[in-house]
């Protein structure tokens, strides 16, 4: 019995980070670091504390209650689930025609695939693997793989690229400039919208639940964090050591230009393998969470959530023909869920207090949490002027 929850709590620890480890993860990083430099890294810095003090509160308290994020709203005012679904449901569907354009664009750069074609092959992988048997364990063993994969190919180009780690670690806690839309698109790209709750949510799945399960529970919030951390600082390193050299990325691709301009040609092909890996757990993460908020809105939508789950990724493949290059729509779905963020989690703290069985919450995390709120409130509202 014990080698399930703890598959679970690692699956759970891969999937919360490979949905952030997606094509608008790659292309958010390049992109900033380009119009920052080493000063990035004091963004990827500020964003890892509040992935921290968001994460560890929606675990923590999901799993004490054992409830998923819009059943904790309803608790609180009757109808607020429905608000808070639709909102993340929104927010990862957004993310997922990136998504699914990530992975057209990673077949193509691997295998010269057509993107549409390969777009829509990748789509009926991630369809095929919700409609097995045993789908949970299926994803969880998937995301773990090729997270694992795409880690290790962002390393082996940072190595190529030959950055100045120096530089990049004195303007990590040192910044030369800043950028308040560069914060929390990152952290909307790394925990905002549907991805806070992709962990927790299938923990609650697999039937982790309790204060018997914090303690597992925190170590899986933490490992989830601490991969897409290094993944994301791995890819800056290497973006910077490309752009040290006086380079200049492509515009219409700027990730694949980090990986041709440190490897030459085969780091393009090398891009497409880790695009691909980075959107088809992308993809299975977003449709999973996102789903998992719609399902409980009736009975008849719970026992047919295949379905849904197949209708979200097939409509999300339709738009992506639609509309095409997701470059720009990728910047702008990670600021959505980073406007999500403090609302999900204002949500999830204000139900603490109705917690039963005896549980108190640690001052110190609600503290955190709740600064978490009040900041990226600010950024929100200071990244959309910026915009506008």
């Amino acid at each position: 019995m014990k080698k399930r929850p703890n598959s679970a709590l690692l699956g759970a620890a891969f999937l919360m980070a490979t949905s952030a480890i997606g094509p608008g993860f790659l292309t958010q990083t390049a992109v900033f670091s380009e119009q920052l430099l080493a000063s990035f890294g004091f963004v990827i810095l500020v964003s890892v504390l509040l992935d921290l003090g968001a994460q560890f509160n929606i675990w923590r308290i999901l799993v004490v209650r054992n409830q998923r994020a819009q059943e904790v709203a309803d608790s609180l005012v009757p109808g607020l689930g429905y608000f808070l679904g639709g909102l993340v449901a929104l927010g990862g569907f957004a993310f997922n025609i990136g998504n699914i354009g990530g992975c057209g664009l990673g077949m193509n750069a691997l295998s010269g695939m057509d993107v549409n074609t390969a777009a829509v092959l990748s789509c009926a992988l991630a369809i095929l693997i919700f409609w097995m048997k045993d789908a949970g364990r299926l994803m969880d063993a998937l995301v773990k793989v090729l997270g694992v994969l795409l880690l290790g190919l962002t390393v082996y180009v940072a190595f190529a690229a030959q950055p100045p780690v120096g530089e990049a670690l004195l303007r990590t806690v040192w910044p030369e400039k800043l950028d308040a839309l560069a914060i929390i698109t990152l952290v909307g790209g790394t925990v905002g919208g549907y991805i806070s709750f992709a962990g927790a949510h299938r923990l609650l799945d697999a039937g982790v639940q309790g204060q018997a399960a914090l303690p597992e529970v925190q170590r899986s919030a933490r490992t989830g964090i601490l991969v897409t951390a290094i993944m994301r600082y791995v890819l800056f390193l290497a973006a910077l050591g490309v752009l040290a050299k006086g380079m200049s990325l492509d515009p219409e691709n700027p990730p694949a230009s980090v990986f041709r301009l440190a490897v030459g040609e085969t780091g393009y092909h090398l891009f497409g393998l880790a695009m691909w890996c980075a959107a088809i757990t992308s993809v299975i993460g977003s449709a999973y969470t996102s789903v998992s908020f719609i399902r409980t809105w009736h009975a008849v939508l719970d026992r047919n959530h295949r379905w849904l789950t197949t209708g979200f990724i097939l409509i999300s493949l339709l738009i992506l023909v639609g509309i095409g290059k997701p470059v720009q729509l990728l910047i702008w779905a990670g600021a959505l869920n980073g406007l999500i963020l403090p609302v999900a989690l204002a949500v999830v703290l204000l139900a603490v207090g109705r917690t039963k069985d005896g549980y108190r919450h640690p001052l110190a995390l609600a503290i955190a949490g709740w600064l978490v709120v009040a900041v990226m409130s600010w950024l929100g509202a200071t990244g959309i002027l910026k915009m506008w």
